[in-house]
């Protein structure tokens, strides 16, 4: 989204977004006293909100490696739904439903990121026999209960913040995502109109993905084989296939088309560069080359691509995650700086009188919940893993997690506040680097070591999501004039919610297909999560195995030199190629709306594009919901059940017929995408 360069947005007030003179003072949208906030209806709504974005996001997040940002969307719904009721919603109550839900992306953000690959570990056979003892697959309350105890360590962290980051450096940062939100909520008729369009989009992804995934109406994956250049290309070891679903297309729009084909031009190099070469040299090799089951001569294209080439895609992600916090070790060291700072600053209760738009928690809230947090953490780290003589591991586990998590809180909030995204990935792959260690010069090994290493990271990992997050929310409470102390106070309560349904959600995804790590759902950043934990704790050598992993850190190294995004490339050379041509897809389509027509006003590309990201974030959510309702069926009825739903029952049928169905209502929902957008005005 473009900013605008004046000092005013959609109604703030002239200093909303510049320092203050000496003497000034920011006064809120809503300065009065007696307002309605928190009320049942924004509560409850809020925590609807929370619970549906919350599977949303888990669903895209392991699927594409990509988290979704729910603020938006869901500051659009709760101001539609104040347009359906008699009364209408305050502007505040409107913040609180916001506030509330935008929980969901950032718990969903810390668990899937990390938990799963527990779930890969258990799964593997031959990864658990390397690590000296079988890894346990973690069970739903313990994922709750690691995704909200982090949530509460990063809300605890940003307390003693709020005033630094609020009212000190006030006009200092550009806070990208929170002015999205505050947009929003201050143009509220329009988004109510919007709420309509956001619900109908939401509607036809659920309904497409329904028709792929319940019924199989159509082909789920389309290769192209009706037509001669899918015959052609598998000829000579190419594919070229594209994953026929409405939430990845919805994401691709979001991405847009330079970043989309960026992740697109890794999966083209990984499939068409190096997918050939490894079978052109392989198939000389008689014997089978570890970590590849077979010799490379008797597998398919998609064999080679995932025993060989994606170990190269997760080398990247790793060297990317850790090439960024490289990158920000100047800014990190400035961030811990402004934390003790922010912690030596002047309680704001203390003074004399303190207006409600600056009223918040009390001082000693952070240490008390700080000290209660340590308590539950060496308690669940001790008797809730289900290892022996915990005790020692657990203290040493909490510490790591409360230090990390004090000195990465500020890093993650400065991050969202400049550039509205947080590298929470990198700095979770070096809390896992530096508890395996620790955990490993303790005496724990095997797949106990893994258990604990991947435990304490999902907790860090979520509490610094947590903090970035929240920082986006008090600010847009801080524009408009809400009151902080309850913002802060019901973040633990959304927390809990969103961590709830996540934990629910990941666990019937975990039984979909094949699993976590398979084509179905790949969970990327998971797996370069693993490849790290296999290589502190695993004990069996597999020189080729470390030598892609190798090639793929240098690829990051290449890329972060030549100026490409090295993370989107690397994301793309992990994830199988079906599922990135659909992103690119719905980056043109942005392209295409965005495009500057003939006769057209200024405002008008931007219009077309703002409600194309509404059709877009419709798309992701009702399709991501259909595929988490989809997996929670065949748990519930199992397979042979589900499979008298399907309407293509036939294989040839569904081969051939359901290719071409697939290709003409795919073709069709991209055509009802641009133009709807297009039907967009300036307003």
């Amino acid at each position: 989204m473009t900013h605008e360069s004046k000092d005013t947005i959609a109604g703030l007030p002239a200093n909303a977004r510049r320092p203050l003179e000496p003497g000034e003072r920011y006064v809120p949208v809503v300065p009065d006293e007696h307002v309605l906030e928190v009320t049942g209806r924004s509560v409850t709504l809020g925590l609807v909100l929370c619970a549906v974005f919350a599977v949303s996001a888990a669903y895209v997040a392991l699927k594409l490696g990509q988290g979704i940002e729910a603020a938006i969307p869901i500051a659009i719904l709760g101001i539609g739904y104040s347009g359906l009721v008699r009364r209408r919603s305050t502007m505040l109550e409107n913040v609180f439903v916001q506030s509330i839900g935008a929980n969901s992306s950032h718990v969903v953000s810390g668990a899937v990121f990390t938990i799963p690959a527990l779930y890969m570990l258990a799964a593997e056979a031959g990864a658990t026999a390397e690590a000296g003892g079988g890894v346990a697959e973690p069970a739903v309350w313990q994922v709750i209960v690691v995704s909200f105890l982090g949530g509460c360590l990063g809300i605890l962290f940003l307390i003693p913040l709020r005033h630094h980051f609020m009212v000190e450096m006030h006009g200092k940062f550009p806070w990208p995502e929170a002015t999205a939100t505050t947009e929003i909520v201050l143009s509220g008729e329009r988004a109510g109109g919007q709420a309509r369009v956001l619900a109908l989009a939401a509607g036809l992804g659920a309904l497409y993905d329904g028709l792929v995934l319940t019924l199989h109406a159509m082909a789920e994956q389309i290769n192209f084989r009706v037509l001669w250049i899918g015959q052609f290309m598998e000829r000579h070891f190419l594919k070229f296939s594209l994953l026929n679903n409405a939430a990845v297309v919805g994401v691709g729009y979001i991405i847009g088309l330079r970043y989309a084909a960026i992740i697109c031009a890794g999966s083209f190099l990984a499939s068409w560069l190096l997918v050939p070469m490894v079978y052109a040299i392989g198939k000389h090799v008689p014997v089978a080359l570890p970590p590849g089951p077979i010799p490379i001569g008797e597998m398919g294209i998609d064999d080679v691509f995932k025993h060989y080439v994606r170990i190269i895609g997760v080398g990247g992600i790793a060297g990317a995650g850790l090439l960024g916090i490289l990158q920000s070790l100047p800014a990190m060291i400035r961030s811990i700086g402004a934390n003790l700072k922010g912690l030596r600053s002047r309680d704001e209760r203390a003074r004399a009188a303190v207006p409600r738009t600056d009223r918040t928690l009390p001082g000693a809230t952070t240490g008390l919940g700080v000290v209660l947090f340590a308590v539950c953490a060496v308690a669940f780290f001790t008797f809730g893993l289900g290892i022996p003589h915990a005790a020692g591991f657990a203290l040493a586990g909490t510490v790591l997690v409360v230090a990390i998590a004090f000195l990465f809180a500020p890093v993650s909030a400065r991050a969202i506040a400049i550039v509205g995204t947080n590298p929470v990935s990198g700095m979770t792959m070096l809390t896992l680097i530096v508890t395996g260690l620790v955990m490993k010069k303790l005496g724990l090994t095997g797949g106990d070591g893994m258990f604990v290493t991947m435990m304490v990271g999902g907790v860090v990992c979520t509490a610094l999501a947590a903090a970035g997050a929240l920082a986006s929310d008090l600010k847009v409470g801080h524009w408009i004039g809400a009151t902080p102390a309850k913002q802060l106070a019901l973040k633990f309560v959304g927390t809990l919610v969103a961590a709830v349904f996540c934990g629910l959600a990941m666990w019937l995804l975990a039984k979909q297909g094949d699993g976590f790590g398979s084509r179905d759902i790949p969970a990327p950043q998971a797996s370069a999560m693993k490849t790290i934990l296999v290589g502190i704790f695993g004990t069996a050598d597999q020189p080729l195995q470390w030598l892609l992993f190798g090639l793929g850190a240098v690829f990051a190294v290449v890329l972060r030199v030549a100026g490409v995004p090295a993370l989107a490339f690397a994301l793309g050379m992990y994830l199988p190629m079906e599922i990135n041509t659909p992103v690119l897809l719905g980056g043109v389509l942005s392209w295409v709306v965005q495009r500057r027509r003939k006769g057209d006003p200024a405002e008008a590309p931007a219009a077309r594009h703002q409600q194309g990201i509404l059709i877009a974030s419709g798309l992701i959510a009702g399709g991501a919901l259909m595929g988490v309702l989809n997996a929670g069926l065949n748990v519930g009825f199992g397979t042979p059940a589900m499979d008298r739903l399907h309407v293509l029952a036939d294989p040839a049928f569904e081969g051939r017929v359901g290719e071409g169905i697939a290709i003409v209502l795919l073709a069709g929902l991209c055509w009802l995408v641009v133009r709807q957008a297009g039907r967009a005005r300036p307003s």
